[in-house]
Parts: structure tokens; sequence; C-alpha cells
């Protein structure tokens, strides 16, 4: 059904109402595109959050709501014999040796290399700016495996050289979590040298600063935000992490990821849920700082 306007012009009535439905489609497609998959990204956190108020033993039925789990992670002594509030708390105590360790080794070593990627012109440059990437791209297991391997064959070339017996423990663990860390410290770190002013670092050698008062003068605290935000991104990794650690730990030297899985093969109890959402809002914190940092870098 055709129809003409004012100006002549002939109008196809059916074909203008399809296209109008199509467009409201796609309009409705793309409000409910993030709602659905945040719905999937974020339900069974809630459900996990919500569960672990939960009265009941039972991690399925809802009993009431109680702060009792949260109460028994940190009373020792209390709760059931699978439950040991000791060694949650030291497990808890190894993650943040772990982090703590690895992430101010990596942001030390990632924010010098960011510097000299981002500004220097040495051979194999290109290179080490390629393989930077790869442990953010190469799945977990896989690095987890690379590395014990590694450490293996160091240790039994230390045997064989020296006689001496080498074991895993918490000094692979946190040599491995640099190894993974440094990427995501250079990438945060090199994205605010991209955007940071480099007018005030000359002006400052005009004004007969050496290359050391310029740096810690000048360009350090311009970099600070990134290298905080990188810093603290490297920390939230390593405290999550649980493939790595796995690969890479001594017998006994379990973090609180660990420490977490091996309660769930006896069976799901409540204090999980408990340990779980303490866990989440750690991450949260950090991450919300991190993402804050980098948003003031970005706008100095």
């Amino acid at each position: 059904m055709a129809s003409r306007s004012q100006a002549g012009m002939e109008i196809n009535q059916g074909k203008l109402a399809r296209d109008m439905l199509i467009r409201r489609l796609g309009n409705f497609g793309l409000l409910l595109s993030p709602i659905v998959s945040y719905f999937f990204l974020w339900a069974p956190i809630v459900v996990l959050i919500v569960f672990s108020f939960n009265d009941a033993a039972s991690v399925s039925v809802w009993r009431g709501f109680t702060f009792k789990w949260y109460q028994q992670i940190f009373a020792a002594g209390s709760g059931d014999a699978s439950f040991v509030t000791e060694k949650l708390l030291e497990a808890l105590g190894n993650s943040l040796f772990v982090s703590l360790t690895a992430s101010l080794l990596a942001t030390t070593i990632g924010t010098m290399l960011a510097i000299a990627i981002h500004r220097g012109n040495f051979p194999g440059r290109r290179i080490i700016d390629g393989l930077l990437y790869v442990p953010v791209v190469i799945p977990e297991i896989t690095q987890g495996v690379s590395l014990a391997i590694f450490f293996r064959i160091i240790f039994e070339y230390v045997q064989t050289m020296t006689g001496q017996r080498l074991t895993p423990g918490f000094a692979t663990i946190i040599i491995a979590h640099v190894a993974f860390n440094i990427s995501y410290v250079v990438i945060v770190v090199r994205a605010r040298l991209a955007t940071m002013n480099t007018n005030y670092e000359e002006a400052a050698r005009d004004l007969g600063a050496n290359n050391f008062q310029t740096f810690w003068r000048i360009t350090f605290p311009l970099l600070l935000p990134g290298i905080l935000a990188g810093g603290l991104l490297a920390l939230t990794l390593s405290l999550d992490d649980f493939v790595v650690t796995f690969f890479t730990k001594g017998v006994g030297d379990d973090t609180l990821p660990i420490f977490v899985y091996g309660m769930l093969k006896q069976r799901v109890s409540p204090e999980i849920n408990a340990i779980s959402t303490l866990m989440i809002l750690a991450s949260t914190v950090l991450i919300g700082f991190s993402l804050i940092l980098q948003q003031r870098g970005t706008n100095d």
C-alpha cells in the first residue's frame, strides 16, 4: 500500500511499518543484551553471596538469615571437624604474603620494563614487546604446567651441579606470580605513559635538572597513578590465583584458593560461601581502586 506525501514522494506504508518494527526490535535487543549478559555473569555470584547468610548447613535450602558462618570463620576452635579455623587463617596469611611480595616485585620490574619499551630503542625491543602479551593470552593451565616443568629442570640442574636438593615452596609460587603479573603491570603503566604530558620533563631539563632528578621529581609522580593501578591489579590477580599456584606450590604451602578447593573436595560447607564472599569483596575493592587510579591518571 503506497501513499503520496505533500512533497509528491511515494511512500510504501508496508515497508515503512516493517522498517520501524525492525528498528524497535533492534533497540529492544540492544537493551536486552547487556541485561542477559550481566545476569549470566552475576547470578551465580549473587546466589553464592545470599547463601553465605543462610542459617542452614545445606547450601541448597534457605532456612533464615544469619551471620554465624562469618563468625565461625574467625572464631578459632568452632565449627565442625572438617573446618579448621587455624588452617584457614594460615592459608589467608600465606595468600597475603605471596600476593604482597609478588605484586611489589612485579610492579617494580614491570614499571622499569614499561619505561624501557616505551621510550627506549634497543635490539630486540619489538620481540620483548610482543612476548609480554603471551602470559595474558595463553591459557592459565598452560602457564602453570610450563612453570612446573621449568622449576623441575632448574632443580635437577642445581642438584646435579651442587648436590643440593631443592623443592617447590613459597619462593616458586612468588616467582610464578611475578612472571604472569609483569605483563599486566606493563600494559597499565604503558597506557599511562602514552597519555602523559612530556612537556613537564622537558621543562625540568631546561631548568638544569639531570635525568635522575627529572625522573624522581617529575616522571615518577606523573606515573604514580598508573603504577599504583598496575600494582593493585597484580595484587588482585595474585590473591585470587589458583591454577598457577597449584602447579608451583610445595607440600603444605596452601594459599586461600587452594585451601577452599581442598574443602570443596570433602563437601560444600556453608563456610565456603562466606570465604568466597569475602574474597569477592576484597577483589572488587582492589579492582575498583585500580580503575579509579587509572581514570585519575588519564584525566591528569
